[in-house]
């Protein structure tokens, strides 16, 4: 059964990945681009289980060394 609901959240997750980039690009395209960094925040909530999972981080040009 562990496996079971491991390959489902794996499937998930990726739907989250790809289908939050793809809105990301998207976003980034409307506004004519980025300048800098923005800042970015995912919140997971599985309420049966009494979970939030908050992600925060930013989003920008890769920095060149």
């Amino acid at each position: 059964m562990e496996q079971e609901i491991n390959m489902s959240l794996r499937k998930f997750l990726k739907q989250v990945g790809v289908t939050s980039q793809q809105a990301i690009e998207e976003a980034v395209r409307a506004a004519g681009g980025l300048d800098g960094e923005v800042q970015a925040k995912v919140v997971l909530t599985i309420e049966e289980l009494g979970l939030t999972h908050t992600v925060d981080g930013t989003i920008g040009p890769d920095k060149k060394s």
